[in-house]
C-alpha cells in the first residue's frame, strides 16, 4: 500500500459538526459522533494555533427540500435542516463553532465539494493538503475525502476527530479510505504536523 505525503500548505475542514449529531433523540444522533466532538475541538484549536485556513460545513435546505434533490428524498433525517424547522439542530456543536475569520460553506449533498465553492476557495488559498474532521465517517466525511483526492488535495482524515452512528461503518470506511483515497492519521500525529509547520524549513 502506498502512502501520501502531506504538503506544507494545509487547511482544516470540519464537516457538519452540528447539534443534530450529538443531541439524544435526534435521528442523526450517534455515540460515535459524541465521542469525536472533543477530539475535533482539539484539532480545531491546533489548527487555529498553527494559523492555517479553517473551513466548516453545515447543511441547509429550502422549505420542502426542493434544493436537496434525490439525496433529500432518500434520507428522511435531512428534514432536520429544512427551513422552518428547529434551528438548534443545525447549530454548530459546542467547541466547534466557526470564528469570524473562518469560512462556513453550506451544502446540500454529501460531499463538501459538490455544488459549492470549496475547491476554488482551497485553490485560491494555495492549499495542497486537507485535514478532515467531522461527521459522519461513512457519509459526508468519506464523500468529501474521496472528492478531495479527486481534486488534487492530499486528504488527512483524523481518526479520533471523525465519528459515526455505529462502529462498524466507521471502521470499515476508515479502512477503505486509507487503502485507496486518503491517509488516516491520529490526532497526535495531526497536532505534531501542525506544530512542525511553524518550524523554518
Amino acid at each position: 500500500m502506498r502512502h501520501l505525503s502531506p504538503g506544507r500548505q494545509p487547511a482544516l475542514l470540519m464537516i457538519d459538526f452540528v447539534n443534530a449529531y450529538v443531541t439524544p433523540g435526534s435521528p442523526l444522533y450517534g455515540e460515535g459522533c459524541v465521542a469525536a466532538q472533543r477530539p475535533a475541538a482539539q484539532l480545531l484549536v491546533a489548527a487555529r494555533a498553527a494559523g492555517i485556513p479553517r473551513l466548516h460545513t453545515n447543511v441547509a435546505y429550502e422549505r420542502g427540500g426542493r434544493n436537496g434533490g434525490v439525496f433529500f428524498r432518500k434520507v428522511a433525517a435531512l428534514s432536520l435542516f429544512e427551513a422552518g424547522r428547529d434551528p438548534q439542530f443545525g447549530a454548530f456543536a459546542a467547541g466547534l463553532a466557526p470564528e469570524p475569520d473562518e469560512t462556513t460553506i453550506t451544502k446540500q449533498y454529501a460531499s463538501a465539494f459538490f455544488g459549492t465553492s470549496l475547491a476554488s476557495t482551497l485553490t485560491a488559498l494555495g492549499v495542497d493538503t486537507l485535514l478532515i474532521g467531522g461527521v459522519s465517517t461513512s457519509g459526508c466525511v468519506r464523500a468529501t475525502a474521496v472528492d478531495a483526492c479527486q481534486h488534487g488535495f492530499v486528504p488527512l482524515v483524523v481518526r479520533e476527530a471523525v465519528g459515526d452512528r455505529a462502529p462498524g461503518p466507521h471502521e470499515a470506511n476508515l479502512f477503505d479510505l486509507q487503502l485507496k483515497y486518503a491517509e488516516v492519521i491520529s490526532l497526535v500525529d495531526a497536532q505534531r504536523y501542525l506544530a512542525e509547520l511553524a518550524v523554518p524549513g
